[in-house]
């Protein structure tokens, strides 16, 4: 074993060849680079490898366990914990991005770090917390997915320090937040297409008035010919307005986003509209209005129980998928009648599969009330009646093994998720209610997430893009598909 003393022999000597091992050049560097400290980040391991954060991040570093458990949250999410009267949520960042955590008693005090997301802290579980690091800023390196096993937007940087290569994670990105630069260059994108309409409307009102005065010259000169020819572009040119302001009212009034998503459908609609309201009537200037024109959007069936039918129509639109398990994310569940209804159908399509769907919405009651859903009597006798029971009180319900396959949880989809890679992603009616930006974002994480052989599954008045995806239409259904 040896003494202290020798073990303190032991590692001066290997100091002290580390520091011969160097030149001349690198000792000077090491000596500048550490003369010069603007930067501070917490270290800490995560399955052997190094990992940082931001020590402005970092409120306290902590030993803890036995959190509170908290029922329908995802797996990295260990539950909560009562910091001096403050409840904070606690994650495990192992788990967070996928690593596998060697068994250990469940009595154990797990490495802890006290973060700061905007206001609110979070616990972050880790292997070991090693010690805090000053380094020059300058020498952070871009992020590259070469560093990590992780996914290259939880990471800010790469830094060498103290002959070891530090991976620095983003805190931020990986709860979700914006940052203020991002904050900024939103709002100024929002402020910029406002002005941008405003001018277009200004320099139309002009023309319009142009129009109307060359048309009274032209009437007064008998040249009613020019007069039309100026007026066939104004009128284009107002259509155009007209369009801009429903998008806004649109935004507005029921916080839906015009998109290449849905613009081939808003402006299909908009000649409808012009027609039952007349021209020059077609503003929307109430919610009643925009409820009216938003009315033939909807996919079928959205917010009721499905028909046998429609049904049928959804299941010949899906692949023939051998795997044994199947996962499914249903983002923008409602109430919960489409969760329960392809819950039955992918039961039915599907019948040796152990299927787990990830039912999400942003809407608390709804989610909190889907797992007790009762239904009519009429539905318990229609297709859904084998995944029906009736209950001892005499009303109907779904069976166990129909409600075992579905995690109705609250989460905002454009924040971050762990899910396990996705076989099916259905998604109706939901992009169209998000900010563009949103909608880019989500994009991004389907492809990144579903499997090769996985679909997607948006509203039926809905076009998404992902490179290297295609559309197949299926009677009124549109599936993707790699």
């Amino acid at each position: 074993m040896g003494t202290i003393q020798d073990k303190l022999n032991i590692l001066a000597s290997t100091t002290e060849a580390a520091v011969q091992s160097l030149s001349q050049e690198e000792l000077e560097e090491e000596k500048k680079n550490a003369s010069v400290v603007d930067y501070k980040m917490v270290t800490f391991s995560l399955a052997g490898k190094d990992y940082a954060i931001d020590i402005m991040k970092v409120k306290e570093i902590a030993k803890a366990g036995n959190f509170t458990y908290v029922p329908n949250t995802l797996p990295f999410v260990l539950g909560v914990y009562n910091l001096r009267g403050e409840i904070i949520p606690i994650i495990d960042l192992r788990l967070f991005f996928n690593i596998e955590i060697p068994p250990h008693d469940s009595n154990v005090l797990e490495n802890m770090l006290i973060v700061q997301v905007g206001e609110q802290f979070f616990g972050v579980v880790v292997d070991v917390i090693d010690k805090v690091v000053g380094i020059q800023k300058s020498t952070i390196q871009p992020p590259h997915p070469l560093f990590g096993d992780i996914n290259i937007k939880y990471i800010s940087g790469v830094v060498e320090a103290q002959r070891h290569l530090y991976i620095l994670l983003d805190i931020d990105k990986i709860f979700g937040l914006r940052t203020p630069e991002e904050e900024r260059l939103l709002a100024e994108t929002a402020r910029a297409q406002l002005e941008d309409r405003q001018a277009a409307a200004a320099e139309i009102a002009a023309r319009e008035e142009a129009a109307r005065q060359a048309e009274e010259t032209a009437k007064s000169s008998g040249k009613k010919n020019a007069a039309k020819k100026v007026e066939e572009p104004a009128k284009e040119e107002k259509k155009a307005v007209d369009l801009n302001f429903i998008y806004d009212s649109l935004k507005n009034l029921k916080k839906f986003y015009v998109s290449a998503v849905n613009e081939e459908w808003i402006k299909s609609r908009y000649e409808q509209w012009e027609k039952e309201r007349g021209e020059g009537n077609t503003q929307l200037q109430n919610e009643s209005d925009a409820d009216e024109f938003l009315k033939p959007f909807f996919s079928k069936f959205n917010g009721t129980w499905w028909s046998e039918p429609y049904a049928s129509e959804i299941a010949k639109a899906l692949p023939d998928n051998p795997a044994k398990n199947i996962v499914v994310w249903n983002p923008g569940c409602g109430k919960g009648f489409e969760s329960y209804s392809l819950a039955c159908l992918l039961k039915k399509r599907y019948p040796n599969a152990h299927i787990r769907i990830y039912a999400h919405d942003i809407d608390l009651l709804n989610v909190s009330n889907a797992p007790l859903m009762t239904v009519s009597s009429e539905v318990s006798t229609d297709w859904y009646q084998p995944y029906v029971t009736k209950t001892s009180g005499g009303s109907y319900t779904f069976t166990k093994e129909i409600k075992d396959m579905i995690m109705f949880e609250y989460h905002d989809c454009v924040h971050t998720n762990n899910l396990p890679p996705i076989d099916l992603v259905f998604a109706r009616d939901l992009f169209s209610f998000l900010p563009e930006a949103s909608q880019k974002s989500i994009l991004d994480d389907f492809g990144e997430k579903v499997k090769g052989n996985g679909v997607i599954i948006v509203g039926e008045n809905e076009n998404i893009a992902i490179p290297g995806w295609s559309k197949k239409q299926s009677g009124s259904v549109a599936v993707y598909s790699k």
